[in-house]
Parts: structure tokens; sequence; C-alpha cells
């Protein structure tokens, strides 16, 4: 009996100690896969970049004293032209690796900064969509959360809201195409987006309950 114990011992630890060897390797060969990468990368000559997909703001989603009774409304209109100065681009689920493949070492700094307004940007759609729909604005509230989707956000309450709207507005057909969208991000949050639209509404619980 002993001695078969500790012959499933010694099996158990060679199978531990070749499983431990394994891993290993595949680590180091990971790390290595990645430094060649980030080599390649850092050597990388300048690129234009002329071909990146620029957003603009439309003018119509920033009109003039709008609910200038909101202090809140009125910063983030405020920050929507600020932004509609700036150049703006969506690089969410590239790393900086990526990026200096792609367009060259010396272009990481713009491009970081083109992607922190991206990232205010969607940050403030939602907010003031959010503030909108609270206010029974929906026109306007739908407008922006439909803009702030064909931007490619991965804010997963724009895409929660809008779908409420659409539920709320005999046009629930137009998950299909939210589904369709937020199944094409380039993002992790993609398949709990796409998860909760395909089960049953409202979406936006925490919002409607305030």
């Amino acid at each position: 009996m002993i001695g078969m114990f500790l012959s499933s011992l010694i099996v158990f630890c060679i199978v531990i100690a070749l499983t431990n060897r394994r891993h290993k390797r595949m680590i180091e060969k990971q790390e290595k896969e990645f430094w060649d990468r980030e080599a390649r990368a850092n050597s990388t000559r300048k690129k234009s970049l002329a071909n990146l997909a620029y957003i603009s703001i439309p003018g119509y989603l920033i009109p003039e004293n709008f609910m200038p009774q909101d202090a809140e409304v009125s910063e983030l209109f405020e920050t929507l032209r600020y932004l509609s100065d700036q150049k703006i681009v969506n690089l969410t689920g590239y790393t900086n690796t990526d990026l200096k493949l792609e367009y060259g070492t010396a272009n990481i700094t713009c491009l970081s900064e083109y992607d922190q307004n991206y990232t205010l940007l969607a940050r403030s759609l939602q907010r003031l969509a959010e503030i909108l729909y609270k206010n029974a604005r929906i026109k306007e509230a739908r407008a922006i959360l439909e803009f702030a989707v064909s931007t490619d956000t991965d804010v997963s309450h724009s895409y929660y809201l809008l779908a409420d709207i659409y539920d709320a507005e005999g046009e629930s057909d137009k998950k299909a195409a939210l589904i369709e969208k937020a199944g094409s991000l380039r993002s992790t949050m993609k398949n709990v987006i796409v998860r909760t639209l395909q089960e049953s509404g409202p979406y936006s619980g925490w919002l409607h309950s305030e």
C-alpha cells in the first residue's frame, strides 16, 4: 500500500515538474516575442498620420445656450467645443507597440494625445446623454448616443441607454445594428455589451431607478 502511494506521489511530482517546465518555456517564448516586437517597433521610422480615422464632432451636437441653468451640461458642451478643435482618434485596442510598428516611434506622443481626446469625448458624450435623458430630452440624448456609437465607443452604457430609447420608441429592430456594431469593436468590452443586448431590456436599470 505504501509502495503504491509512493509510486503515485513520484508520478504526480514528475507530471508537475514537466508541466512547470512547459509553462516556463512558454513564458520565456512569449517574453522573447514581446521584446523582439518591441525592438522592431522602436526602430520603425516615422510615417504619415494622414490615413488615421479622425473624428469630427457635428455642429448640431453643440447647440448654444442649451439648458444654461444646468452647470454640468454647460461644462460638458464646453468640453465638446474644445474637442471640436482638437485631433481625435479612437485607438482603443491598440497597444503602444502596435502604434509604433504602424506609425513609428516618433509619433507615439501625438497618437497618445489623440486617443486621450477620444477617451474624454466618449465619457463626455455618455454623461451628457444621461443628463438629457433624465430631463426628458430624449431626441437630443438619442442623437448624442448614436454619434457615440458611430465612433466605436466601448462605453457599455452608451449602447444600453440607446437600446432602451429604441425600445421605448418602438424601434427595437434597431438593436440588431447595435449588437453588430458592438461585436466589431477592438475592445475587451465587446462580448459583455453583445451578451447584455441579446438579453431582454431594460438595459439601463441603474439610470431608470435614479
